[in-house]
C-alpha cells in the first residue's frame, strides 16, 4: 500500500521529531525513516518548505553550524510556542488515527487487524 503524506501530517511529524532533539533537515527525515521502519521517506523538495514555513511560524528556530567538513548545516529546534504545537498536533493525530481504526473496524474488522504498513513518499 503506497499513500502521499498529507499536508498536514508534515508538520506534525517534523515538530514531534524536533521535540526528541535538535536536528539538521537531513537528520529529521533520517529519524522519520528510521522510526516509521522506512515507511515513510521525506523528499528535499517537500521538507525544506515546510522547515520554512515552521521556521516563519515560530515553531521552530534554525541557526547554521559550521562543519569541520563539508557544507555549514542548519540546526532546528522547537522554539517554546513549538513545542506546545507538538503536544497538540501530536495529540490530534492519535485521535485521528484512533477514529479512522474504529471507522474502518467497523467496516471490515478483519483487516484493521493486520499490522502490515506501505511505504510512503513525500510529494
Amino acid at each position: 500500500m503506497r499513500r502521499d503524506l498529507v499536508k498536514g501530517d508534515l508538520p506534525a511529524l517534523v515538530l514531534a521529531v524536533l521535540s526528541r532533539q535538535p536536528l539538521h533537515g537531513y537528520g529529521i527525515a533520517r529519524e522519520v525513516k528510521l522510526l516509521s521502519e522506512d515507511a515513510l521517506t521525506l523528499k528535499e523538495a517537500t521538507l525544506y518548505p515546510a522547515l520554512r514555513v515552521l521556521e516563519q511560524d515560530g515553531l521552530i528556530a534554525g541557526k547554521w553550524q559550521p562543519q569541520d567538513k563539508g557544507a555549514d548545516r542548519k540546526v532546528y529546534t522547537l522554539t517554546e510556542k513549538g513545542a506546545k504545537e507538538a503536544r497538540t498536533r501530536t495529540q490530534e493525530l492519535r485521535d485521528y488515527a484512533t477514529l479512522i481504526h474504529t471507522v474502518l473496524g467497523k467496516l471490515n474488522p478483519e483487516q484493521t487487524e493486520q499490522k502490515g504498513i506501505g511505504h510512503a513518499q513525500t510529494a
